[in-house]
């Protein structure tokens, strides 16, 4: 080997060991870069901290975005209200309407039973109906319903072994509702079911002794009410009588003073 070749190889080595510093000296140096990075954030925070107006301004903003969040909160509320309000207004208008034009229902009722509506006064009748019924009235109260003393009124009640509890079996005046709420009960006749009588007091098989003194006390209980009305009834008789004269002239009024 010459000397020019010694040099050469020499040089290629200085090189190589000049790369491989200056890869390392690369990785040191990003090492610092993020080093410097955390120092300066950490000092960031650090001032901010310091500062009595930062934190002041961190806080008003965190109380103007709960504020921010309560009157958006406040508001949908509102809106919900108002649209319920609104919608409860509406239906009780409509209510009302269909309140005053029941009367005319009935007479409509009335003249469909007897044949007298027929030609142009069926359809007209017809789409009245349906108008109302399409706005949400709806009638109620037909024979064989259970009676119902929230939507039913009864006017008259009897007994029969065909029915096992109180029924409908007549309708007087029809029931309406309109959108679930009640407008006018039912006027009806109810049936129950039949129990034995003897002399007109229903005749009952206690489960108890206790139900049977029960039932022999309120048979006691009515008998001294009855006789106590028949008492006062001949008391006012005797005072009619002593008002007359034989005549049948009342006795003048004696004047106190």
């Amino acid at each position: 080997m010459t000397g020019a070749d010694t040099g050469t190889a020499s040089s290629d080595s200085s090189s190589s060991a000049e790369e491989s510093d200056v890869f390392r000296d690369k990785r040191r140096t990003d090492g610092n870069a993020a080093d410097v990075d955390s120092q300066e954030a950490a000092v960031d925070e650090a001032d901010d901290a310091a500062n009595p107006e930062v934190a002041t301004l961190t806080v008003d903003l965190a109380e103007r975005t709960a504020d921010l969040q309560r009157v958006a909160a406040e508001y949908a509320n509102y809106r919900k209200r108002v649209d319920r309000d609104r919608e409860l207004a509406a239906v009780t208008a409509k209510a009302s309407l269909a309140t005053d034009l029941l009367g005319v229902l009935d007479d409509l009722e009335l003249a469909q039973r007897h044949g007298d509506l027929t030609g142009a006064f069926k359809s007209v009748a017809e789409r009245l109906t349906g108008t109302l019924a399409k706005a949400g009235l709806q009638p109620f109260g037909a024979e064989g319903d259970a009676f119902d003393p929230a939507h039913h009124e009864a006017v008259q009640f009897g007994t029969s072994a065909e029915v096992d509890a109180p029924t409908v079996t007549s309708v007087f005046r029809r029931g309406y509702s309109f959108k679930d709420r009640p407008l006018r009960a039912a006027v009806v006749v109810v049936t129950g079911p039949e129990h034995d009588t003897t002399n007109g007091d229903a005749v009952t098989t206690p489960d108890t002794p206790e139900g049977d003194a029960a039932d022999q006390a309120d048979r006691t209980d009515d008998a001294k009410a009855r006789s106590e009305q028949e008492s006062k009834s001949s008391i006012v008789t005797d005072l009619s009588d002593e008002t007359a004269t034989v005549d049948g002239q009342p006795h003048p009024v004696e004047d106190p003073a």
